[in-house]
């Protein structure tokens, strides 16, 4: 089962402690050779992004920062697991270097089961 992490906090929150960044690595880096992780990734802030929306059947592009969003992906990570059950333990671990490492940050992993096209196949047949 496919799953991917989304990490979500408050935009402004200063970069990361260098502690915390070297934790991941190694996090990461056990997960890479475990075969677990397939790939990650950090984002850059919204005042370097861009929204292009479909509303009423109109585009219209928009270029950050989005002064409305409260909470803003600052990355994610995609991992191949055995349940979901494990992917949330993989994400308490993840959080638990954040406690660690960068006291005072709040934030959230939000955890999502990922499909393929040949899920969507099934689903219709």
């Amino acid at each position: 089962m496919r799953f991917m992490m989304i990490v979500k906090s408050a935009e402004g929150s200063g970069p990361p402690p260098k502690g915390l960044m070297d934790a991941i690595a190694k996090l990461s880096e056990e997960a890479t050779k475990a075969g677990t992780m397939v790939g990650s990734g950090g984002l850059g802030p919204t005042a370097m992004g861009t929204r292009v929306r479909l509303s009423r059947g109109q585009l219209t592009v928009t270029d950050g920062p989005f002064t409305e969003a409260k909470e803003v992906v600052g990355g994610f990570a995609i991992f191949e697991l055995k349940s979901k059950e494990e992917a949330v333990q993989g994400a308490e671990r993840f959080m638990e270097l954040h406690k660690q490492h960068w006291p005072g940050w709040e934030g959230e992993t939000e955890v999502r089961q990922m499909f393929g096209p040949e899920d969507f196949k099934r689903a219709c047949e």
